[in-house]
């Protein structure tokens, strides 16, 4: 049993990386609890492993009685002197018996504590291996889906990626290498589960990290972000030194930067623009080429209620409103957009407005009544129902329109 007992010190000592000492812990435990619960059931043993040569010895621990009355547990003193020459009554002495007398069941458990304590092993080999790691960027091969999880091989450690944690459209193969941010690492009923994402802002903030060493070493700094996986980006920056255009650092010469991480993101388009404290600016710069015509900004609500031309109105808000809501989530306010309509430069619609807005009149009547001359509400100043008449309206339409003007003026 020693030889067996060796090559399993061996195997886990140098292919799992298990200390001796730690292994022969678990089976000395495991031989100990099972021995008792067997045929030594009752017996208090001692269990000793030669960590060299896997030689095992075990002793029972019994106490030196003049009259025995349970064997198991007692020894009488004459027999404890031959044992140990001058065992004292009440002293506890160790005599050795054959490890293989502690039985079948118990050499079965120390097998299965063994095995539990490789998987335990492993599980905290795995948090151990990976807990440093998290958010950072790690490279795996994908091995197999089930359902809609990916899973993949990182080398030391199998991790999975979540239908939530993927990107919409994006399809791998098993085999292929793929690039995600180590989200977290959660414990389960196996163990600890990698948890990989590629659809988080994280992913892209960590690879503007990694491709642009000002964000690096803290010139350049990301203040804001927003993404929507798979179809844009908006990414905010500003700078700590001011002969550093933070934009330009993030795009790279022609362009290289941010195209490296666009491939990376399989096409998925990245909006930089600078940073600045002041929402009004902000919504200027997030917008471009858009420009508002109009900005009116609600403190109290946390609300931005933007006006923009009709020409521009498509491309503030974007595909499916992907643009407004982008926007939105970088400056952390709710926004608001609707057409700009610009009011009339022609004197004659600017009093028909007039009229309407003050007397609640048909924009008709309105229209007629400038034609006649009375193009403000002061004009109704002396003007009576017959003047009305004479001018082509009806009678009803002449008392109706002197009732209004008449009510207003009270």
């Amino acid at each position: 049993m020693s030889s067996e007992i060796l090559s399993v010190l061996e195997y886990m000592e140098k292919e799992k990386g298990i200390g001796r000492a730690d292994m022969i812990a678990t089976i000395t435990n495991a031989l100990k609890t099972a021995a008792q619960k067997g045929v030594n059931s009752g017996q208090e043993l001692k269990i000793e492993i030669n960590e060299k040569n896997g030689q095992m010895h075990a002793w029972a621990l019994l106490k030196v009685v003049d009259s025995v009355s349970d064997p198991r547990t007692e020894i009488h003193v004459e027999r404890a002197q031959v044992i140990k020459p001058g065992a004292q009554l009440g002293e506890m002495i160790e005599k050795e018996i054959d490890p293989s007398t502690l039985g079948r069941i118990a050499a079965q458990t120390a097998r299965q504590a063994v095995m539990q304590r490789l998987r335990q092993f492993e599980k905290d080999r795995i948090y151990d291996d990976f807990k440093d790691q998290v958010g950072n960027v790690v490279t795996g091969t994908v091995r197999r889906r089930e359902r809609s999880d990916l899973y993949i091989d990182l080398g030391k450690a199998e991790a999975v990626m979540t239908s939530r944690e993927q990107v919409p459209g994006e399809e791998y193969q098993p085999g292929e290498r793929i690039r995600c941010l180590l989200l977290s690492i959660d414990s389960s009923p196996r163990g600890p589960e990698i948890i990989l994402s590629r659809a988080s802002p994280k992913f892209v903030r960590r690879l503007f990290e990694l491709e642009v060493t000002e964000i690096a070493d803290g010139t350049v700094k990301i203040e804001a972000f927003a993404r929507e996986p798979g179809y844009r980006t908006k990414i905010a920056v500003t700078s700590a030194d001011s002969k550093v255009d933070p934009v330009g650092a993030c795009v790279g010469a022609r362009g290289a930067r941010v195209k490296t991480i666009v491939r990376e993101l399989g096409g998925e388009k990245i909006d930089i623009i600078r940073y600045f404290s002041d929402p009004r600016e902000m919504i200027l710069e997030a917008l471009k080429p858009a420009v508002p015509r109009d900005i009116i900004i609600d403190e109290h609500s946390h609300r931005i209620l933007l006006k923009v031309a009709t020409e521009d109105l498509a491309i503030a808000i974007g595909r499916k409103g992907q643009n407004a809501r982008l926007t939105s989530r970088l400056i952390g306010w709710r926004l608001d957009i609707e057409e700009f309509k610009a009011v009339s430069d022609d004197p004659v619609q600017t009093a028909i407005e007039l009229l309407v807005t003050t007397f609640a009149l048909d924009k008709g009547i309105a229209g007629r009544l400038v034609e006649m001359g009375i193009n403000s509400p002061g004009a109704f100043e002396g003007v009576e129902a017959d003047d009305l008449v004479d001018a082509g309206f009806t009678a009803e339409e002449a008392a109706a329109i002197i009732e209004r003007v008449a009510a207003q003026q009270e």
